[in-house]
Formats: structure tokens, sequence, C-alpha cells
């Protein structure tokens, strides 16, 4: 067939789709743009980069894929004989047998069946974490970093009964809360690619916000207030952190053992971090997570096909997740505020925001917010002590929610 044939052909399915299936078409090219805008908005940094970039490249690429194709569920097949959308992942494959052939054909089915389906990608991004963390700004600060970072749990603990209210499961409603990646595969495994997808976005989306909401709570008068370093600063020897990370480990996987797996992945990063196993630090703190990082991001972006999106359940957990972060935001500062007060006034309130558990992201949120307006104001390290808090009460959490919201059914 000669080219002009081939888009002559190509342009007739297209029309023909277009009648017969306008709110299909117009979605995909919708995510197709949204792809692009996620691209651009990483390339600038308003956005993480590192998970942002490939999210969108994928995004992009898999409905521009599927554009001329129909709807079709996925039967075990190849993408070639069932255009569904995903390039080349089936989310939900459960029979042995046409998962060999899936893996042999369709080139992302191995990462998404042995990092994905299992939840491993969620321990690997948590170990990754654990390497760079360094928990000497929690031990200098307990108290003050964990009252920070419960109070940034607000909207994880809000936001389960308005889910409930509209509508939502319990178990739905709980896996749209802390650690998706994990709560949804324990409690609502048939929506995890969809929860799943639509966190990274609103979580990409609220965090842009968050400067915003900064801008809007703390004027710029409180917001320059400079952090005094305490006369007898504390410092820890790494074998001091290393029997915090020990024992820290072992209480919590004994208190809230449903979530032994991600607290054991956070604190043997930590622990290969304080032992000094360079060999180790370099393969976790690199390949292992850079790698987690970027194959989440892509195939977050390649499930994100829109047959997923025009899904009714979805427009409720993305309005709610929003809702989520902006309550834990709103959380988080207001627990600044009472730390600003309990002070008389030598607090800086946006340490708050870095209680919300996004490792490092908003505590560099935090501390450009204050450069802004006090370029030689630094509360990087008050803030690191929350938001590593911040890291272990999201964990707790999603071990609470597991392991009560079955009890009620």
């Amino acid at each position: 067939m000669n080219p002009i044939d081939l888009l002559a052909n190509l342009f007739q399915g297209f029309a023909t789709l277009f009648v017969a299936e306008p709110q299909i078409i117009a979605a995909r090219i919708g995510l197709m743009l949204l792809g692009l805008l996620l691209v651009y908005l990483g390339k600038k940094e308003i956005l993480e980069p590192l998970l942002m970039i490939p999210m969108g490249l994928g995004m992009s690429a898999v409905n521009a894929g599927v554009l001329f194709f129909p709807d079709c569920a996925h039967s075990g097949t190849s993408l070639l004989s069932c255009p569904q959308g995903t390039l080349f992942v089936n989310p939900l494959v459960s029979k042995p047998e046409p998962l060999i052939g899936i893996l042999q054909i369709d080139f992302l089915q191995p990462i998404y069946t042995f990092t994905f389906s299992n939840g491993l990608i969620a321990c690997l991004v948590f170990m990754g974490i654990g390497v760079l963390l360094d928990v000497g700004y929690l031990l200098a600060r307990p108290f003050e970093s964990m009252f920070l970072a419960l109070c940034a749990e607000l909207g994880t603990i809000l936001t389960f009964p308005i889910a409930m209210a509209v509508g939502l499961t319990p178990n739905d409603a709980a896996s749209d809360g802390p650690m998706v990646l994990y709560t949804s595969l324990a409690l609502s495994k048939d929506i995890f690619v969809p929860i799943a997808i639509v966190a990274y976005l609103y979580l990409g989306l609220t965090y842009g916000g968050y400067p915003y909401l900064i801008k809007l709570l703390i004027p710029k008068r409180i917001r320059s207030i400079k952090m005094t370093p305490p006369v007898h600063a504390v410092t820890f020897s790494s074998g001091q952190k290393l029997a915090f990370a020990v024992i820290g480990c072992t209480i919590l996987c004994l208190l809230f053992p449903v979530a032994a797996p991600l607290f054991v992945s956070l604190f043997l990063g930590v622990a290969i971090r304080e032992s000094g196993l360079t060999h180790f630090i370099n393969l976790i703190s690199e390949p292992v997570l850079y790698g987690a990082t970027f194959f989440l991001g892509f195939l977050l972006g390649v499930l994100c096909e829109a047959n997923t999106i025009l899904n009714p359940l979805i427009f409720k957990l993305l309005l709610l997740g929003i809702l989520s972060l902006l309550l834990s935001g709103i959380g988080g500062i207001m627990g600044g505020y009472i730390m600003y007060f309990i002070k008389k006034g030598k607090y800086n309130p946006t340490i708050g925001i870095a209680g919300v558990s996004c490792v490092p992201t908003t505590v560099k949120v935090a501390q450009k917010m204050v450069s802004e307006v006090a370029p030689d104001s630094f509360i990087m390290e008050e803030s690191l002590g929350a938001n590593i808090s911040g890291v272990i009460t999201t964990a707790i959490l999603a071990a609470l929610y597991v392991t009560l919201i079955p009890l009620f059914k």
C-alpha cells in the first residue's frame, strides 16, 4: 500500500471511530496533551522531574498509540490482536498460562508483574529513601518532628469519612489514603491501577500548588523567621543512628506487622548508610532508587489510557486525593503555627509543610519559599526531621488501615 492510501485509510478509520466513540477520542487527545504538560512542568522543575518526565511521556505515547483503536478489553493476548492502550501491559494477569506468553511478547509486562503487582516497587523506593536519610535530624528533635508529621496526616484522617460519604466502600476509601501502592494491593486490588495512576497525578499537581498554599497562609514576615540553632546542639554517632534504626524497625514491625515490608525496607536503607557499606550505598542510592522511580513514573504513565481515566470512579479518587493533600498541607502548617506560638515567635511555621511525607519534595518546597523572602534563612534541618517522621507516620497509618478496615466488613 502506498503512503497516500495508508494515510487515507487512517483518516477514514479515525473519522469512523470519532463518530462512534467521540468521548474516547477526546479523552485520549486530552491525556496526550496532559502528558506533554507534565514533561514540560518536570523540565521546569515545577513538578518532580524524576517522576513526571517518564510518566508524562508514557501517558502521551500510550494514548497516541491507540488513538485510532476502538475500546477493547484485554483478553490476555498481545496488544496487536486486542489494542487496549497500555503499551503491552495487562495490569490484572492472574492465570499462569497466558502470563508466560505475555512475559515473552509484551516488553513492560515483566516489570509490572514482578515489581508492581506484589508491592515490591514501594519497598525498593523506601529502601532508597532510607539510604538517603540522615535520621540524626529526627533524633535531634523527636517530639517536634513527630508532632508536625502527625498534624500533616490531617488529610489522611479526614478524607476517609468524606470518601465514605460520597459512595466509596471502606476498602476503596482507605486505598486512596497513605501509601497507595501498598494499601490498594491489600484492600482493593481490582482498582489498584486507577488508584495508583490518579494518586501520582494528584501528588504531582498538588505539590505544585503547595507554594501557593504557603503564600496564602503564611505572611512574608513570618516566613522570613530565621531558625536559631540550639546552644548545646546534640550530635549523634553512626552507632547511635544504627541502634535507632534496628530498634525502631523491630518495634514498628512488632506493633504493625502488616507494614513490616515497608518498615524493614526503610530502616535497612538507614542501617546500610550508617554502617558505611559503600558498595551497598552506591547500589541502592543510584541504580535501585533511580530505576524504581523511573519505572514507577513510566509504567503509571503507560497505564494511564483514556478507558481507565473515563471510569466514573476516577474523578472521585482524583478530587479526594487533591483534598487529602490539601488538608494535609493545611494540617502541617497549623502544626507549624502551634510550634510558632509555643516557642514565642521563634519558629518558622513553613517547616510544617515538610511533615507531608514526600521525600525530599516538601522539604525543598519549604526551603524555597523561605529563601524567597529571606535568602540567608535555612530551615532544612528542622524540615528534614519532620519529613522523616512523615514517612514513618504514613507507613503506620497504612498498617492501621490494612489491619482494621477488613474487621468492619
